[in-house]
């Protein structure tokens, strides 16, 4: 049986680069939201990607992965608000997406060891950021453990985490 874990890990040097980084993917992410909430339900994935991906690489300047990650990630927070709305619980309207988070995609937009993570950002491409590692989660980097898919976070506090 497999597990799921997450991990919060601080990150102890952020900076600019990291900063805008998640501006940029929050400008994605709102600007794939207002082409679903426009459209008036929501697109498949697929679909959706092929209609925002040119404009997310050419006028936003996202990576290639990311530009196909945020579409996903948007239909999936869409669908999320369709159960809301059968549960009538809320009504059909924009989301929208602030600079507090982005996903990553291991050995795509992020690598880690138990000192650092690298990440993908857009002004400097690969940065490394170091990470204050706690002894409880330094058994997650041994096998059997294995990486997916990860979010760089904006805690209430001010200070930045990865949820490994």
């Amino acid at each position: 049986m497999e597990s799921t874990k997450t991990i919060q890990i601080k990150i102890l040097n952020p900076d600019f680069e990291l900063v805008e980084t998640m501006q940029k993917y929050s400008d994605g992410m709102n600007y794939v939201s207002e082409v679903v909430f426009q459209n008036g339900k929501v697109i498949p994935a697929m679909k959706l990607q092929k209609m925002v991906y040119s404009h997310l690489r050419e006028n936003i300047g996202l990576k290639s992965q990311v530009s196909c990650n945020i579409p996903r990630q948007v239909v999936g927070s869409y669908k999320t608000l369709l159960e809301q709305i059968k549960c009538k619980k809320t009504k059909w309207q924009k989301l929208n997406y602030t600079p507090s988070s982005m996903t990553l995609s291991y050995k795509r937009d992020y690598t880690i060891t138990e000192d650092s993570v690298s990440i993908t950002t857009f002004s400097s491409g690969r940065k490394i950021y170091q990470i204050q590692n706690y002894d409880y989660a330094k058994q997650y980097f041994k096998e059997p453990w294995k990486f997916a898919a990860s979010k760089v976070t904006k805690h209430d506090d001010g200070d930045y985490y990865f949820h490994l």
